[in-house]
């Protein structure tokens, strides 16, 4: 349905002049090529011990005995923590508002069984790190355990498989069906109906820096100072506060520089309650580093859902209405912060896309394996809706024997639509569907790469072409994540100020790894103030000195953050001008502020430097006002805004390998108004890659008895530079009419849109040998089953 809006509100304007839109060299970025960029395993402290987790070997088991003297009897500075030692610290459990969710609380060290392979057992702490090593080695030998059938498929779940949590009585957590519109009645005047599975594969973050906590707490003070890897510092805090039981003003958590996060980083992980806790315990330092096998096996994994849809369809290509199942393997314990239905829960409501469809049942559930637990990673839930969609899209064109394009221009949204109310209930404010498709097709040379597939076909050449048309939900606050089907009020602020020698602190909510904050906020601070970017820092990360708020996630920080400084900017400029005209003996109405200057409008040659107004404003008792601070502190919780795009992938399969080369990337890009176009193309680049790891290569893999065969990047594989032909991007800018500025999210858009496009490329590729591509990764195994007819779901 459409929906009308007013004119632009007069407070969602920002102040645009040589800043944003600039493709500004990132002011970060010297720490890092110096190496002098400081991270957790780099901080130490005098004193400071440190810490080795045990880690259960096998998938379920259960724990009969932790023989803390095997380990203690290596060294005399070694201690040992079992879960009995963590009785006075509550369990993590999620926070998502659902009656009919069965919750798994997770204690930070396990009291009775192990869930997964790499789930803790004990922790071992020491002088040093090989002494700890050495202690946690002989301890890990001696733990008694009774090894119990694990779980590894939610297809396997039945009244006679065990359940891994007892006091549940089954390892299906979720389940429950909506309807959105009159399915039935489209299906009924349905000319075609077509039906896809996927099983979208199981993989995960792989930031170049690990987690990572070192926390101590000075007794004499009673203060607890963490300092961690994290997204979310003062969520974090917030965690740790009531899971130790100790008031927030004791506690300071510090984020120092963040090795990337990918939503891997943003929920609290049970290391960093334990450390801590450990810290408290003993009064004294400790830090834990975790390692690349300990990463593979215990950090959180992401993406695997079963998916099953049925689309009614007109002859001419109108997909009326879609039903759809998504089940989600939740792994050995539903997560916290937004649990086991983070990925299919969000699939279901993201699942319509930039379509429109008259009706859509979702049926989500949500499953516990004996596997690492499920948790956020970028385009969480949206990448396997939009790969099982686009997917189908596709399998419809060929049914239907359409070109692929064409049916997508029938379904597609029209901008004339906007702002329209998605089957699921999402507002999508403003978009170019239609344009972004088209420039994608114009781009990639689509009319003449069919000519040259035709005649490359006959010499046995294959090659094919995907395309992927996406939307991708961004700014993240409480409407945000209401119309995703997880409510989680928002909280975020930002304060600006300028200090007597004119120029300019901003402190944010937000919390960077990598993604360049410090050079957006200043573009759009020096735009809001006048001055240059060089008289600006940009401090977050730290619970001390920053606003309180929820750190970065899931394309925020622009809308949010930005909207923060934008506001607190504007209000400190208000302040500059009274002072200036205080100074000037003139109306603040006749004056503005140029290249660090106040002046007189038409009359530019009566001004003063900021320097001197900054200064009068602070210490000049004829020029300061009230509040003769030059700071502002300003809140934003902004309605949901949608970026949307397209990605076109040219690639080669060989029919005697099923090896897969990549040749062309093309990607189209619109978040709005954007603040920084290089940075923008970065973050396509970034999740372009990432989502060809997930089409290709990347997937968690077990053993039949639950062992995981995935623990180095031999197995491991993730794409290189080496694998990925130069990406191409191209912008349209449609702003937003409801956020600060038009500004949307993004940057989760190419993991979310990559996969779809490499799959449709392939089938494509493969049309001659009538494959249908039903899971991921399409590793050379696959791809061979595929042409040889023997495809399946495992």
């Amino acid at each position: 349905m459409t929906q009308t809006i007013k004119e632009t509100d007069p407070a969602l304007t920002i102040r645009r002049d040589k800043w944003i839109g600039r493709r500004t060299q990132r002011v970060e970025d010297k720490r890092y090529l110096t190496g002098t960029a400081e991270y957790v395993a780099d901080l130490k402290i005098p004193g400071m011990l440190y810490a080795i987790y045990v880690r259960s070997p096998y998938p379920h088991a259960r724990i009969i005995k932790v023989d803390k003297s095997v380990a203690e009897q290596i060294h005399a500075s070694v201690r040992v923590f079992s879960g009995a030692d963590f009785t006075d610290v509550e369990p993590l459990i999620d926070h998502v508002v659902l009656d009919d969710l069965l919750r798994t609380p997770q204690h930070v060290v396990v009291r009775d069984k192990a869930r997964f392979v790499g789930d803790a057992v004990a922790i071992v702490v020491a002088e040093t790190d090989l002494i700890a090593a050495d202690a946690a080695a002989a301890l890990a030998a001696a733990i008694e355990y009774e090894v119990l059938e694990p779980v590894l498929e939610v297809a396997g779940d039945t009244q006679t498989s065990p359940t891994i949590h007892d006091d549940l009585g089954t390892n299906e957590i979720y389940r429950k069906t909506e309807r959105h519109g009159d399915s039935e009645a489209s299906f009924a005047k349905a000319d075609l109906v077509v039906t896809s599975t996927l099983h979208h594969n199981r993989y995960g973050a792989a930031p170049m820096e690990t987690r990572g906590v070192l926390a101590n707490f000075e007794r004499a003070e009673n203060q607890l100072t963490v300092w961690s890897s994290t997204q979310m510092p003062h969520f974090l805090r917030s965690v740790i506060a009531g899971q130790l039981g100790m008031s927030e003003n004791r506690i300071r958590v510090i984020a120092p520089q963040v090795g990337g996060g990918f939503g891997q980083k943003m929920a609290t992980s049970p290391e960093e309650i334990a450390i801590p806790y450990v810290a408290w315990v003993l009064g004294k330092p400790v830090r834990w580093i975790e390692d690349r096998r300990e990463h593979l096996i215990a950090a959180t994994q992401a993406k695997e859902q079963f998916i099953r849809l049925e689309a009614a369809v007109t002859k001419e290509g109108r997909i009326l209405a879609v039903r759809g199942e998504f089940v989600g393997d939740g792994g050995g314990y539903s997560f916290n912060t937004e649990s086991a239905l983070i990925e299919p829960a969000l699939a279901g409501k993201a699942f319509p896309g930039p379509y429109r469809l008259e009706a859509f049942d979702e049926t989500v559930a949500a499953s516990l394996t004996n596997k690492s637990p499920v948790a956020a990673y970028r385009g969480v839930g949206w990448t396997a809706a939009n790969t099982a969609r686009e997917i189908l899209v596709d399998d419809i064109a060929r049914k239907l024997g359409m070109d692929p394009v064409e049916i997508r221009r029938i379904n597609l949204l029209h901008g004339e639509e906007l702002p329209y109310r998605s089957t699921t209930g999402q507002l999508y404010d403003s978009g170019s569907y239609h344009e972004s498709l088209d420039m994608a097709v114009d781009k990639i040379g689509y009319e003449d790469f069919r000519e040259r597939q035709a005649e490359l076909r006959k010499d046995g050449r294959y090659i094919g072409i995907g395309i992927s048309s996406y939307v991708e939900q961004t700014a993240w606050g409480s409407e945000s994540s209401a119309q995703a089907g997880t409510p989680l009020p928002s909280h975020d602020n930002a304060t600006v100020t300028m200090d007597p020698s004119g120029t300019v602190l901003i402190a944010v909510s937000t919390s960077c790894h990598g993604q360049g904050h410090e050079t957006s906020y200043a573009q759009i601070a020096a735009d809001g103030l006048g001055i240059d970017i060089a008289d600006i820092k940009v401090i977050d990360g730290d619970t001390e000195s920053s606003p309180y708020g929820l750190g970065t996630y899931a394309s925020r920080s622009a809308v949010i953050g930005g909207a923060c400084v934008a506001r607190a900017a504007a209000d400190v400029r208000a302040q500059i001008l009274r002072a200036a005209a205080n100074m000037m003996e003139v109306n603040p109405e006749d004056l503005t502020i140029v290249d660090g200057e106040a002046q007189v409008i038409g009359a530019p040659s009566v001004s003063r430097p900021l320097s001197e107004v900054a200064y009068a404003a602070h210490w000049d008792a004829e020029v300061r006002s009230e509040n003769p601070m030059l700071t502002s502190t300003k809140f934003y919780d902004p309605p949901a805004t949608y970026a949307n795009g397209c990605v076109a992938i040219e690639l080669e399969v060989d029919i005697d390998t099923g090896q897969i080369q990549l040749q062309r990337i093309v990607a189209i890009e619109d978040c709005g108004m954007q603040i920084n176009p290089m940075i923008v193309e970065a973050q396509v680049h970034g999740a372009i890659a990432q989502g060809v790891g997930g089409a290709l290569y990347e997937h968690f893999k077990f053993a039949k008895d639950g062992t995981p065969l995935s623990t180095s990047y031999l197995e491991y594989q993730i794409p290189s530079a080496a694998d990925m032909p130069p990406i191409e991007v191209h912008s349209i800018e449609t702003p937003s009419p409801f956020s600060v500025g038009g500004i949307k999210g993004m940057g989760e858009g190419g993991q979310i849109s990559a996969p779809a496009a490499v799959a449709n490329a392939v089938a494509n590729a493969l049309e001659p040998f009538g494959v249908t591509v039903t899971k991921l990764p399409l590793d050379p195994d696959y791809v061979l089953s595929l042409i040889h007819g023997v495809d399946g779901w495992d």
